[in-house]
């Protein structure tokens, strides 16, 4: 590869910069929730699908624009996927309705899932191997930390102007990295003598939708509810399709099903899955503590969460060289231990009295933990698939990350919720009825009730505050078994400890020294 430095450079700032317009999106409107209800009037329902239909296109899209991106060229995807990202941004910015926004954010879903899977496409076609460890630690550590950036810009928008402005981030991000594109992206695309595959492209969507959509609506719907059990039946049987389809397919199959069967492929999918998951679980129960425990706004909350991004992009960008030293698997290992030890330190010493200091120590090793678990895990996927492939592998990565999110928002949003009901409910002697009631809803709706409660409304906000905390514990401690499940795994079963495998190497060979 003759590319110089300084173009290498270039090219990774802007596909950083794409990056982070998609990752800030994803996170950035969450902060913007009130003002949209009392603007437009519109429903929680209507609010929540405003966010999640973003995400949910996004997932959708990933593996067939990937492989698209491979076959038509990936700096033209690219620059179409972020002039549809920005318009869509723009239109959002100035939404008169809630219908115009929700669909401006499927417009920007598009462009999104356009653009996602490029930008680790061009990192591995286009850095030489003895830089791509490093470029690839960037890109994980935009991908891990940038959300909670975003987060921050994005209330620190709606804090000092209007919460229409948050949208200027996506579309300020999305003009330097068009420009830069443009000047400094090299074009590389792979020739293939098989036709697209239509059908799987088509299979995967409906079973990511499917799967997906059951875990953003079954906290909210109810796990029982007929949609939800709809949507589950059909992502789960459009997922065994699309395993058969493309066991069908071999060489012609969007998706080599049968390399799963190496180690580091699956290891690094199953690592950034858990890790991804219990990530965003995390976020859920941290945000409640600092607003509805700790009473801050949520402009100082996700600054408390900077400490945990901070270390998650440093270890991110350590990761490639601890990896030299020791080896992918062990540098996982240390990672998904430390992020255990984290969780563990969270429930142990969380508390009400304790305040903020008692989870910044947990908050630290976790980041710096999933610092170091997902820069190898991006690498082994990466390095699963052939260099023809690489746009897909891109899309395998973040459809990972994307499935981890929803799943980890849904199993430990719903221990908090569980583990909150289940406390509070011995500590409302006295409360009044109705208040009560409102109280076992949860924490918000709680310190709402307690005003109305005359002489009992400290003993309320001091039972709810109580009451998320046993919770709190119980959902870290669950992360941390899982973690620990994990960590064995990545033990065991984990990339070797060699040389990461070439994006160049034969499939086939891969399968038989696996």
């Amino acid at each position: 590869m003759s590319t110089r430095q300084p173009q290498l450079r270039a090219i990774l700032i802007a596909v950083s910069m794409a990056l982070m317009a998609v990752i800030a999106s994803v996170s950035g409107l969450s902060v913007a929730q009130t003002h949209m209800a009392v603007e437009w009037g519109a429903s929680q329902t209507t609010v929540l699908w405003i966010i999640n239909v973003y995400t949910l296109v996004l997932a959708a899209l990933l593996l067939p624009f990937g492989a698209i991106g491979d076959r038509l060229g990936r700096k033209p995807m690219l620059i179409t996927g972020l002039v549809v990202f920005g318009v869509a941004a723009v239109v959002a910015g100035f939404a008169p309705s809630a219908a115009v926004m929700i669909g401006a954010r499927v417009a920007a879903g598009v462009g999104a899932a356009m653009i996602m899977p490029i930008t680790l496409a061009v990192i591995t076609a286009t850095f030489p191997e003895e830089e791509r460890g490093k470029a690839i630690g960037v890109w994980t550590g935009v991908a891990g930390g940038g959300g909670i950036l975003g987060m921050f810009l994005s209330a620190l928008l709606v804090d000092v102007a209007d919460w229409r402005w948050l949208f200027l981030l996506p579309v300020a991000l999305v003009v330097i990295a068009l420009a830069m594109t443009l000047k400094s992206v090299p074009d590389s695309r792979e020739r293939s003598a098989h036709a697209f595959d239509t059908v799987g492209a088509l299979v995967s969507a409906i079973a990511v939708i499917g799967l997906i959509f059951v875990l953003q609506e079954g906290p909210e719907r109810g796990w029982t509810d007929p949609i939800t059990l709809i949507a589950l039946a059909v992502g789960v049987v459009a997922a065994i399709a699309f395993v058969a389809w493309e066991l069908r397919r071999r060489d012609a199959s969007l998706l080599d099903v049968r390399l799963f069967r190496e180690r580091g492929l699956a290891g690094g999918s199953i690592t950034l899955l858990v890790v991804f998951g219990v990530q965003a679980g995390v976020a859920v129960v941290l945000f409640p503590f600092f607003q509805a425990v700790l009473g801050w706004s949520g402009l100082l909350s996700t600054v408390a969460m900077m400490p945990m991004a901070v270390m998650m992009m440093t270890a991110s960008g350590l990761a490639p060289k601890m990896a030299a030293k020791i080896g992918a698997r062990s540098t996982m290992a240390v990672g998904v231990a430390l992020a255990t030890l984290g969780l563990a330190l969270m429930a142990l010493f969380v508390s009400v009295d304790g305040g903020y200091p008692s989870i910044l120590a947990g908050m630290v090793a976790m980041g710096a933990g999933m610092g170091l678990s997902m820069t190898p895990s991006t690498e082994a996927i990466t390095s699963g698939l052939p260099r023809a492939k690489q746009g897909v592998a891109s899309a395998l990565n973040d459809v990972t990350r994307e499935f981890g999110t929803a799943l980890g928002v849904a199993m430990l949003g719903a221990l908090l919720a569980n583990g909150y009901r289940g406390a509070i409910g011995d500590r409302l002697d006295g409360i009044p009825a109705a208040a009560a009631d409102t109280a076992r809803e949860g924490i918000a709706n709680a310190i709402e009730a307690a005003p109305g409660t005359g002489g009992h409304a400290q003993d309320l906000v001091h039972a709810a505050q109580q009451s998320f905390v046993d919770g709190w514990q119980r959902s870290m401690w669950v992360g941390a078994a899982v973690m620990g499940v994990l960590l064995l795994y990545v033990a065991l079963r984990g990339p070797r400890n060699t040389e990461p495998l070439r994006p160049g190497e034969d499939a086939e060979a891969r399968l038989r020294v696996s």
